[in-house]
């Protein structure tokens, strides 16, 4: 058991925060690959709140090229097992331990449909989980972009380096993710803060511009030189730069030889006030998953592969957070040039709330 008091500690507030009770049965699913430390820290810590508790450790499957993978944007583990599938749906709560986690696994809905609650942990190192308490003003102001993202209809996001991207959003899933579950059938990426859309076919198109200092979640690495990304009917349909980057980027794409690779998977903003964009040369690659760069505030950020909502799913996936971008829904600014804005900036929340406290 490799686990410090610290972590366990953090672990079972948060375990309170997604509501679980001692009469629960509560599931920690991993898999062979998983972090050791992430898996038996959740475990002692649904222990010490008295849930009744259980593991399912699939077996990773194997890597049968062409590619290393490290972000499909999804475990493969399940591999549709019966068994294990039927378990996690029995379940009140499922502590999701597995390295990609099951945001977009082809079992999720089931899971859901059950009535199961699902808390993703990244698989990070523990020390990211302290760094990144939960915060009631984020879960406001995530539930707030939430509700602004669902009623719009198109989404443009634009900036000084060329990007010019337009999402029409009708027929888009979309969700808003504080790290804390809501409720029976509902799922939670922790760390938390962001707000994104699943869009529906056809339905994203423009020009995506990597500019240094942007992030590449796949390769774990920041984009050096830029990378012009030309999407159509949700699809990218050239790579093109100056440098490396457009050429690596390329290349690992096209090894799939899978049509949609390339596709949109999902898009959005960052909202958490804790997660930070520059902390990625202080940990191993092997110690991260990125979770909080997705989520650092006022990153807007564009993926490409899985896309449920659109009924497709690859193993090459891209989480590509952006800085400096603007982001507005049907004309309204919600992120300009990577800052947030009223209302769902930090003080224009915590001024709410302080209002609603009088």
């Amino acid at each position: 058991m490799n686990t410090e008091w610290r972590w366990l500690k953090r672990f079972a507030a948060q375990f309170q925060l997604c509501g679980l009770q001692s009469n629960e049965l509560c599931v920690i699913l991993s898999e062979s690959s998983s972090r050791p430390e992430i898996v038996s820290t959740a475990l002692l810590a649904a222990q010490s709140l008295d849930a009744e508790v259980f593991q399912i450790v699939m077996p990773t499957p194997p890597n049968t090229g062409p590619v290393p993978l490290r972000s499909t944007g999804t475990t493969l583990a399940l591999q549709g097992n019966p068994a294990a599938l039927a378990a996690l749906q029995r379940a009140d709560f499922v502590v999701d331990c597995t390295v990609e986690g099951l945001l977009h696994a082809r079992e999720l809905r089931d899971i859901l449909g059950a009535g199961s609650r699902v808390l993703m942990i990244s698989n990070e190192h523990p020390e990211v989980f302290e760094r990144l308490p939960h915060d009631v003003n984020m879960a406001k102001r995530v539930g707030l972009g939430h509700e602004m993202i669902q009623q719009a209809a198109t989404m443009r996001v634009s900036s000084a380096a060329g990007t010019d991207l337009t999402v029409h959003l009708d027929g888009s899933f979309t969700a808003g993710s504080t790290g804390v579950t809501d409720g029976p059938g509902s799922i939670a990426h922790w760390p938390g803060g962001l707000v994104l859309a699943f869009p529906a076919r056809g339905t994203v198109n423009g020009t995506i511009v990597l500019a240094p200092g942007d992030l590449n979640l796949t390769f774990k690495t920041y984009v050096r030189t830029p990378i012009r990304l030309t999407v159509v009917d949700d699809f990218v349909t050239d790579i093109s730069g100056d440098g490396f980057d457009s050429e690596q980027l390329a290349s690992y794409m096209a090894a799939f030889n899978d049509r949609d690779a390339y596709a949109s998977s999902h898009l959005g903003w960052g909202m958490n006030p804790s997660a930070r964009w520059d902390y990625l040369d202080l940990y191993d690659k092997s110690q991260m998953n990125g979770t909080e760069a997705r989520a650092f505030e006022g990153n807007f950020m564009y993926s490409t592969g899985a896309n449920e909502n659109a009924d497709r799913f690859t193993p090459c996936h891209f989480d590509l957070p952006m800085r400096s971008c603007t982001v507005e829904l049907d004309g309204v600014t919600v992120v300009e040039e990577g800052r947030l804005q009223a209302p769902l900036a930090p003080a224009a929340a915590a001024a709410e709330l302080a209002g609603g406290a009088q």
